[in-house]
């Protein structure tokens, strides 16, 4: 995965290594930054699991030929979690995380990045959050929708961290933010999932993307696994072994700060494509 980030973080620099491997140190400041937040990302997951005794691999990290390099990584817990205090641990250490090496990255990589009057350019854009934006006029003195911010690699780094953050805080199936959901509330579990899945569908005319999304929440939490895991409906979560112990007041307000860091990161139109 190092490598193939590596490969296309140095395409973003108008370098192929194909023709010019001896550059291949262009895209290490992509690389490394990415691997860094989804990593800290991953670790968290892991260290809150070991934390609660809970059996867990340690991160696995998927090579892909995308804008990026990668698909991103995972953790697989191997045995039921103890019960809903551990669960919330375990699903918001991870985005909370992750999202604190992304802040810095954002604020060096904004610093870096190059300011040119708004101008119709052709190739991908990228979408733009409350706190990126945020960000952009505090740093650079500008909005986003009057200039084009031609990012440097680890600011482009640090807004995948971010749009990695919202898409694992959905409140929804099996990712984070359904972990989360379940852990404060688990009788509404269901159908949080639910109504996210119906949003997302309508969205996906602005983005495809969100498509793609609903899809993965269906195929991780839909009718064909609840019917192998002999559960008794779709999009309900796995069973804890203890589901009685509520969450501490000071968990609850951990919540609270993941759904404002959702909000805050979260980009209804990640990416748009102009041509000439």
């Amino acid at each position: 995965t190092l490598a193939t980030t590596t490969f296309y973080g140095a395409l973003h620099h108008n370098v192929n290594l194909f023709e010019e491997p001896w550059k291949f140190y262009h895209g290490f400041p992509f690389s490394l930054t990415l691997l860094a937040i989804l990593g800290t990302h991953e670790f968290g997951h892991y260290w809150m699991a070991r934390y609660h005794g809970a059996p867990v691999t340690l991160p696995y990290f998927i090579p892909a030929p995308s804008l990026i390099g990668t698909f991103g990584a995972f953790i697989r817990i191997k045995d039921t979690v103890p019960n809903r205090g551990a669960l919330f641990d375990i699903g918001v250490a991870g985005p909370i995380a992750g999202f604190v090496v992304a802040v810095p990255a954002i604020v060096v990589g904004i610093s870096l990045s190059d300011v040119r009057p708004a101008t119709d350019l052709s190739g991908i854009g990228l979408g733009s959050s409350l706190l990126f934006n945020g960000l952009v006029q505090v740093l650079l003195g500008v909005t986003p929708q009057a200039y084009d911010i031609i990012l440097h690699p680890i600011a482009f780094a640090g807004w995948i961290g971010f749009l990695v953050t919202a898409f694992n805080l959905i409140p929804a199936g099996q990712l984070d933010g359904g972990h989360i959901v379940y852990s404060l509330c688990g009788r509404w579990h269901r159908l949080v999932t639910l109504l996210c899945v119906l949003a997302l569908l309508p969205m996906g005319w602005y983005w495809p993307g969100w498509w793609l999304w609903a899809f993965v929440i269906f195929w991780f939490s839909g009718p064909h696994v609840a019917w192998r895991q002999g559960w008794h409906f779709a999009f309900v979560h796995p069973p804890l072994r203890d589901e009685v112990v509520p969450l501490s007041r000071t968990q609850k307000w951990v919540a609270a700060a993941a759904l404002l860091i959702f909000v805050m990161t979260f980009s209804p139109i990640p990416f748009t494509i102009a041509f000439d």
